[in-house]
């Protein structure tokens, strides 16, 4: 029922060059040559690299329009806003734009609301330096926001960020978004590159990269470790390359010119933290099982902890006759008083669409925007809580707030879990 149309949708897209062509002043700037990498025509004949000459062509045509954008925005100052707890993929990439950035003498501050709370986002960060900042929305308020010319939007499109909001109100214009989920709403971008056919942001860089855009070099420190950051966000997003296209191989390939190997290594070997394992150990406890999906509310987690909630779905998903888990609980945010329903998950169905069937599931708020999505094999959501936040001192509540939340959140994935009781029309 929720086959992926991801690819239908890519395809109806315009991609004809804008034929309003403006003549742009280089001034003492000097840019680099872009190219677009050529394949060998395939020796069977049977069309089998259409895809990955597809995707080379679009990503030399995208690279030269981004060139363009921030020849326009040289000597600015922009924010790079990642979804509130960004993954490696979101920061890899972000660190990269910051670096393709910097040519045009642009100035990137890389910014999340949320917390990193993963072992290895945070061994990610450390071992690299990567320069991400936290921005709460306490301290958001000290901010001059006035001193931004333009913002980027890279793996997310805004919705899974409290910080957007108060960045649209202050006046600041969208210059970049880059993403490889589905469309979730209608945001207006001098530049869009968004391949919901991808399976990793990181390999849409990489291919910027490919082109000429940025030119890696392996003396140079800060190159070697954000290779070394993209291929771990490819090789996450990718499930380890077991979800791996051509092209995201083809990316692979070219980052391995200039990755550190052991640096990689120390990152993927960050342990987790004992409170992750209570959170994977109360997923078991209370996850029901039917039609060979995995449901599983854990209560309450801190918002140090949230990462535990998709690790938690990675475990539950290996079960013998599971295909789908869904992991969900509320997180508490004590700075802002702020309390979320956050949700994740993952499936080995190749006909299930975790964006369609997230959306389908929990819908959209009163402004149109949806609750959650996803990407191939993966998904999440998060739910505000609005009026009900907080109040947790009084056990007898906070118990029977969260049965309410987990009778409601139960009710409507059983109601597309069990189709034959509750039919939906695709």
């Amino acid at each position: 029922m929720y086959l992926n149309s991801s690819l239908t949708q890519f395809e109806n897209l315009s991609l004809e060059p804008n034929p309003e062509e403006v003549d742009i002043d280089k001034e003492s700037i000097e840019l680099p040559l872009l190219t677009r990498p050529s394949l060998p025509p395939s020796p069977n004949g049977d069309g089998s690299i259409y895809l990955a000459q597809r995707g080379n062509s679009l990503a030399g045509q995208k690279s030269e329009e981004l060139q363009k954008t921030l020849l326009g925005h040289r000597h600015e100052r922009q924010l790079v806003i990642l979804q509130d707890f960004p993954d490696p993929d979101a920061l890899s990439c972000a660190w990269a734009y910051q670096l393709i950035a910097q040519q045009y003498d642009i100035k990137c501050e890389i910014i999340y609301a949320g917390t990193l709370s993963h072992q290895e986002n945070i061994a990610l960060v450390k071992l690299t330096n990567l320069p991400a900042q936290r921005w709460t929305m306490q301290n958001l308020k000290t901010k001059d926001l006035s001193s931004y010319q333009g913002f980027v939007l890279i793996d997310n499109q805004g919705t899974t960020s409290q910080l957007l909001p108060a960045v649209q109100q202050a006046g600041i214009p969208l210059v970049v978004l880059v993403d490889h989920h589905s469309l979730q709403g209608e945001l207006k971008a001098e530049f869009f590159d968004i391949r919901p056919y991808a399976r990793a942001t990181a390999t849409i860089f990489t291919q910027y990269l490919q082109a000429g855009i940025l030119k890696l070099d392996s003396s140079i420190s800060q190159h070697v470790k954000c290779a070394t950051a993209l291929m771990h966000g490819l090789r996450s997003d990718t499930n380890r390359l077991m979800q791996a296209q051509e092209e995201d191989f083809m990316a692979a390939a070219y980052l391995s010119r200039f990755y550190d190997a052991q640096l990689l290594n120390a990152i993927l070997q960050a342990n987790r933290s004992k409170r992750v394992m209570d959170v994977i150990e109360r997923s078991l406890k209370n996850r029901i099982v039917q039609n060979n999906f995995s449901i599983a509310g854990v209560g309450y987690l801190r918002y140090d902890d949230r990462d535990a909630i998709p690790q938690a779905a990675d475990f539950l998903v290996t079960e013998e006759n599971v295909h789908t888990a869904v992991v969900y609980g509320i997180v508490h945010d004590e700075d802002d008083e702020l309390e979320v329903v956050i949700g994740s998950l993952r499936t080995t169905k190749l006909t299930l669409d975790p964006d369609e069937f997230i959306k389908e599931a929990f819908g959209q708020d009163s402004a149109g925007r949806f609750f959650g999505g996803g990407r191939t094999g993966a998904g999440g959501f998060e739910i505000p809580m609005g009026f009900l936040s907080g109040g947790n001192e009084n056990s007898t509540y906070a118990k029977m707030k969260w049965e309410v939340f987990d009778s409601q959140i139960k009710q409507k994935l059983l109601r597309l879990v069990n189709p034959r009781d509750n039919p939906i029309q695709s």
